[in-house]
């Protein structure tokens, strides 16, 4: 029988978002939590991704909204418009995450809740095994994640999905089922239909060896780091790979480090990246041209200047972009804005707005050609291009810099930047506050 509380402690108060896709797994978790929603006064987000692939996709979606209204629960959605060239699950999930993450900082949450269940490791470990990873990566997904200002928890790992299929039948929990689910172009589903039966019929409580397996190499891995953080401080400078230092290293500690910076850009999850990744790179640093790069998945870049090595975001694939600001948006770099009730301090990261001196509503865009800002405690206008210059701000990161600007064009802070005369000071009258986080 499955228990949600023998999973994970619950407090009184938890704010928590919940990624729910109307099928089994994720409906059975919101079941579970809605039962137990008013004994630790719970606080739920439902956040629904549309992928926008399957024709059912709307009629899913409408179904987890009108649940969310019957149930008196906040339903969050959105849907994926078009996709890139890179691989689709792999996109799919970095979005999907992107959009959690905007709705935890939206609603102060504790913590996002998938789920994720004991047949998913399985299935993650194997494929791991297969594509080639670390220790780290080899023991598949945590049950808990600290992403430093919220936890991903993935209570249901210790179950089956049998176990929550057999929980929605015995609770009467209306779920869809994704037919894309069984077709074998997705590397998943062929581990799921082929493998997996295979290893139930060897042994039906299978996901506890995996499970013990997992946490085994977390417990090594974690040993390991230890090793791996003495060797990043004797190897890194200002973030970037002195190649000569890094030379003088083990190679299993080489390798270590390359995959604790690469978890940077794939968030908790390597599943993007393994050994061939890893090869490329590393034969990058000892290859005799003393400038060149590698592309690495989701337009990740690693380049190689002389004896240095920078893995970064590649934006040149982000030309330009234009949104209307509300209370809060996530941006292309990483970054977010957010309008916030109180402010402290004075710096850049933080802009004080009256709104009778502006046209709302507000928009946060990417730079144009002839770009002015009226500087604050300067007479007279500045180029934002002399201003990204004199900041030193990277030219790969110049044309992705956020800019906020009114209906009327007037620009009123470069986030992290600059500040324009239209901020105001605390003794002064302002309606509006912002912060770059």
């Amino acid at each position: 029988m499955i228990n949600i509380e023998d999973s994970f402690s619950f407090h009184e108060g938890d704010t928590i978002v919940v990624g729910c896709s109307a099928g089994p797994d994720s409906m059975a978790l919101v079941d579970m939590l809605l039962k137990i929603r008013e004994k630790y006064k719970l606080l739920l987000i439902i956040a629904h991704v549309n992928h926008n692939v399957r024709v059912e996709s709307c009629e899913e979606a409408l179904y987890v909204k009108e649940y969310c209204e019957k149930n008196n629960l906040i339903f969050e959605t959105m849907i994926i418009e078009e996709y890139g060239d890179d691989n689709f699950e792999n996109e799919a999930r970095a979005i999907r995450y992107s959009f959690f993450d905007s709705l935890v900082q939206k609603y102060n949450a504790n913590y996002l809740m998938t789920a994720h269940h004991g047949d998913d490791l399985i299935e993650t470990i194997l494929m791991r095994i297969v594509r080639g990873s670390n220790l780290n990566g080899y023991s598949g997904f945590k049950k808990i994640v600290d992403m430093d200002d919220y936890l991903i928890v993935r209570p249901l790992i210790d179950y089956t999905k049998a176990e929550l299929e057999q929980y929605n039948i015995d609770n009467n929990v209306k779920y869809y089922i994704d037919k894309s689910n069984s077709s074998d172009k997705y590397t998943r589903n062929r581990y799921r239909k082929y493998i997996l039966p295979f290893l139930k019929a060897e042994d039906r409580n299978v996901h506890y060896k995996f499970l013990k397996f997992s946490n085994m190499l977390e417990d090594t891995s974690k040993y390991i780091n230890k090793e791996r953080d003495k060797a990043l401080k004797r190897t890194l400078s200002n973030d970037s790979i002195v190649i000569s230092k890094f030379k003088n290293e083990d190679e299993y500690i080489q390798r270590e480090i390359l995959y604790y910076l690469l978890s940077d850009f794939y968030q908790d999850d390597l599943i993007l990246v393994g050994d061939k990744h890893i090869d490329l790179i590393i034969n990058l640093m000892y290859s005799k041209k003393a400038n060149s790069f590698i592309n690495l998945p989701n337009h990740v870049v690693a380049n190689k200047c002389y004896n240095m090595l920078e893995l970064k975001r590649d934006t040149e694939e982000i030309t330009s972009y234009e949104i209307e600001f509300d209370d809060y948006v996530t941006l292309p770099n990483n970054h977010t804005i957010e309008k916030v009730p109180e402010l402290e301090g004075n710096s850049n990261n933080v802009c004080r707005l009256n709104s009778q001196d502006i046209v709302l509503p507000l928009v946060v865009r990417t730079r144009k050609i002839g770009d002015r800002i009226m500087v604050k405690g300067l007479d007279g206008s500045r180029k934002v291009k002399d201003i990204f210059i004199d900041k030193k701000v990277r030219l790969s990161d110049r044309d992705s810099w956020p800019i906020v600007v009114d209906s009327k064009g007037k620009i009123v802070w470069i986030p992290g930047i600059i500040k324009s005369k239209y901020d105001k000071k605390t003794v002064e009258s302002y309606d509006i506050m912002l912060k770059y986080n």
